[in-house]
């Protein structure tokens, strides 16, 4: 459990209280996603390795830290994934972003992947991964497959809402990646919908039914 961190700050839990009610509207909803992610991000990316570059301040010059190496990369999972990247980009305006897609098979209820573009080079990026709902763990577990097999190393997923259960399955698959959660919810339900949750994010960002 040591790789996994929940975000209990007030402002986070204020938010999410906020998105779980079913009268909060497309564009509520779409910006209180941003805000948290914002927040989260914040938690999330205190580790960014940084070197010390000269600048000359109106006074002197001086050496001072900044963010160093190929910087970040965001990747969101298609498509609710979609809503947390402009609030990680409010934190580092330069980070790329990639893009990974997933459908599952209704027999098999696996996961397989019609699309996935990453920024180059990968391997030297630190890499968050975003989907506000960690489910079953499927979709994240194969986001993350993908990523390392493209040579993706430094990796962190970052989810507004988890159960239980998709939190065990991707902390157990990849016990080497850093995990965010705004919360953790009680359980998933017969249809595997986070309960209590708040309903599709997807549809609720996109206002999509």
């Amino acid at each position: 459990m040591d790789k996994i961190t929940f975000i209990d700050h007030p402002l986070v839990q204020h938010k999410i209280s906020l998105l779980r009610d079913k009268n909060t509207g497309t564009n509520e909803f779409r910006i209180l996603i941003e805000e948290i992610s914002t927040l989260m991000g914040y938690e999330a990316l205190r580790d960014l390795p940084v070197e010390n570059v000269e600048v000359e301040t109106p006074l002197e010059r001086c050496e001072t830290p900044m963010i160093s190496g190929k910087k970040l990369a965001v990747v969101p999972i298609l498509r609710a994934g979609l809503g947390m990247v402009n609030g990680i980009l409010a934190l580092v305006p330069t980070a790329k972003v990639g893009h990974i897609g997933l459908y599952r098979d209704e027999e098999t209820h696996e996961p397989h992947e019609y699309f996935c573009k990453l920024p180059s080079p990968i391997d030297q990026r630190t890499i968050v991964v975003t989907d506000p709902m960690l489910a079953t763990g499927g979709s994240a577990v194969a986001a993350i497959n993908f990523i390392k097999q493209r040579g993706g190393k430094n990796i962190k997923f970052m989810c507004v809402i988890a159960a239980p259960e998709g939190l065990k399955r991707l902390s157990e698959a990849h016990p080497d990646i850093q995990i965010y959660v705004g919360h953790l919810d009680r359980q998933l339900n017969e249809n595997a919908y986070i309960c209590p949750g708040l309903g599709d994010a997807g549809d609720r960002i996109f206002g999509t039914k």
